[in-house]
């Protein structure tokens, strides 16, 4: 895989990045923590990033709260205070994902606040392992967000369409015609299958997925 720019360099030691992504209720979640527990890999995580980055009291929770108001307030009943960025008002981030999975515009403007955090905090934490020989990167909307070079290989994992939406219906307890729009906002796991360097299939039980990790990281290390 090419790569470019500062991540070129800053994998000049040869630190192994495996960008692990998929899309949604495919199943990274589960190869992440395999690659955490059995693997010994440290493994950072995008979507924890993007929590943190809405947590109370900081600045993207305040945008939220000004553009939504108390549509997105975790308790509605408690009137935000004062001050934009105070700590006790949290988001509830259900009613944001119900929000902005409506509309492409509002899930673009939320997108455009917290990727960049997202990927402030990727490049430090990439710093802090710089020593480390493998260090695992995952971010469902890695292709669709123009990460693919701070990889070294790109992991997908992948399933059927009618696995993925039952998943994800089962998970999120989300009508169908949510989870399709949710896997709507992605791109489809055929365009991603097509720009993986290494695919992992989660298609059977899930005793069946050690194996397939352990096999992609004996074959991208040869």
């Amino acid at each position: 895989m090419a790569l470019k720019g500062v991540a070129t360099q800053g994998l000049a030691l040869q630190q192994r990045r495996i960008g692990l992504t998929g899309g949604i209720a495919s199943g990274k979640s589960s190869v992440g923590q395999l690659l955490a527990s059995r693997f010994g890999l440290p493994v950072l995580d995008a979507d924890l990033y993007a929590r943190e980055a809405l947590a109370p009291g900081t600045q993207a929770s305040a945008a939220v709260l000004a553009r939504y108001g108390a549509a997105v307030l975790a308790n509605p009943d408690a009137e935000p205070e004062a001050t934009p960025t105070a700590a006790a008002v949290a988001i509830d981030r259900a009613a944001l994902g119900r929000l902005v999975f409506a509309d492409a515009a509002e899930r673009q403007w939320l997108e455009t606040l917290i990727h960049p955090q997202v990927r402030r905090r990727f490049d430090l934490e990439l710093a802090r392992l710089e020593t480390a020989p493998v260090v695992v990167l995952m971010i469902p909307l890695l292709f669709e967000a123009g990460l693919e070079e701070l990889c070294s290989e790109v992991w997908l994992v992948d399933c059927d369409p009618e696995q993925q939406l039952n998943r994800l219906i089962g998970r999120d307890r989300l009508s169908e015609a949510d989870a399709r729009a949710r896997i709507s906002a992605q791109w489809p796991l055929a365009r991603k299958r097509a720009l993986a360097d290494v695919v992992i299939a989660n298609r059977g039980s899930p005793d069946q997925l050690p194996a397939a990790v352990q096999r992609a990281l004996l074959t991208r290390a040869d």
